[in-house]
């Protein structure tokens, strides 16, 4: 009794071969996104590489002589990314990417002539492949670390929005770089008594970005939360802060701004620092504008600096917004800031929101500014409405 033969497997047409291909190298992208981003990381290799050429530049060059210079510091800007070992491989590419091909002829005992090509430009490409292979290996490796560091930076972060008597708050904050140097949260911190209670508002922004500044971030968290626990008034919580931030600061190099608070919720009022931060907005029901800005220095620049203290009273209808400097200095494409007046508007055209809402339409806002104009700094908002 015969037996039927599987059915042979239906070959997938090329064209459909080469979408599954296409969309497996895109995810899907359209084109115009494609070229967005590449658009976006090409500004920011321009950036960083363009930095170590301004730097080595001198002035008084003529405008070949500029040229030479901008071109060579770039090769060297370029080269000293790599470990020297890739810097030799990169160098055996170039020049055997411009040599041109060779060889050399032989007569064998039959004297046969036989003759014997190099082609150095395909031995270029292949040391060029293995150089990309090795670095793609470190920036996957990277990758992952930064992915992780970002995991445990999110953990330091405050989760939903605490429920606070007579307040209502929403914050939001968007790294730069996968993690960030910016800073918030709200939490109470336990008086003698239960009148004595009090809620503890915090943005901060250490200078600099990325694994740097995120670790004197963590640091930041830390010292606050614990010096939190003790019995002293802000001003000298702030001071001590302040004290830990010198010993961690490489000299004022790594200093922090920062906008730290105490909330009473018994009686309203709001106890604050503002240690060289931006000026938080207050908005108070009748829309008057208002900017906290009594302190000191920024945090880690001289151990004994002294900070002073000043209270408000939030009536309701009243808005409290503390940020980062990422906030108002975001650029556009024709390099404008969103700057404050751009913020007092969203607030004016959101006042009757929550804060929730109010940030959505504030953050959308601030896309629209921005555009496709790749972001430089860390952005931090934290909205507060009395009720």
């Amino acid at each position: 009794m015969a037996t039927a033969s599987p059915p042979a497997t239906a070959r997938v047409p090329f064209g459909l071969r080469l979408r599954q291909f296409w969309q497996r190298v895109t995810e899907g992208l359209e084109v115009s996104q494609l070229w967005s981003q590449f658009e976006t990381e090409a500004r920011s290799s321009y950036r960083l590489y363009s930095r170590d050429v301004a730097a080595k530049t001198p002035g008084g060059l003529t405008r070949r002589g500029h040229h030479l210079h901008v071109v060579k510091e770039f090769f060297w800007a370029v080269l000293e990314k790599l470990s020297p070992a890739r810097r030799v491989l990169l160098l055996a590419a170039l020049i055997m990417l411009v040599f041109p091909s060779s060889g050399f002829s032989y007569h064998d005992a039959g004297h046969e002539l036989h003759v014997v090509e190099f082609d150095f430009h395909f031995f270029g490409g292949l040391l060029m492949f293995v150089l990309l292979i090795l670095e793609i290996g470190d920036r996957v490796v990277m990758k992952r670390d930064l992915q992780i560091a970002r995991e445990i930076q999110t953990w330091l972060l405050p989760g939903a929005p605490p429920q606070i008597p007579g307040i209502s708050v929403a914050y939001t904050t968007r790294p730069a770089n996968t993690v960030a140097g910016d800073y918030y949260d709200v939490f109470p911190r336990p008086g003698t008594t239960n009148e004595e209670n009090r809620v503890v508002f915090a943005v901060a922004d250490v200078a600099g970005k990325s694994i740097p500044a995120a670790m004197l971030m963590a640091t930041f968290q830390a010292s606050l939360k614990t010096l939190s626990t003790a019995q002293v008034a802000l001003p000298e919580l702030v001071a001590n802060m302040n004290k830990y931030a010198c010993s961690n600061s490489q000299g004022g190099l790594r200093f922090t701004t920062a906008f730290l608070a105490e909330y009473d919720v018994a009686r309203r009022v709001f106890h604050y620092i503002n240690a060289g931060h931006n000026n938080p907005i207050l908005r108070r029901s009748n829309g008057a504008i208002e900017r906290l800005d009594v302190g000191g220095l920024p945090l880690g620049i001289q151990p004994e600096a002294k900070y002073e203290s000043a209270s408000i009273t939030l009536a309701p209808g009243d808005w409290l917004i503390i940020f980062t400097d990422g906030l108002v200095e975001a650029e556009n494409a024709h390099q404008e800031e969103y700057g404050e007046n751009r913020l007092l508007s969203a607030l004016e055209a959101g006042v009757s929101a929550t804060p929730k809402g109010l940030l959505e339409q504030l953050m959308a806002n601030l896309d629209l500014f921005v555009g496709a104009t790749p972001q430089h700094d860390d952005v931090t908002c934290l909205l507060a409405k009395a009720q």
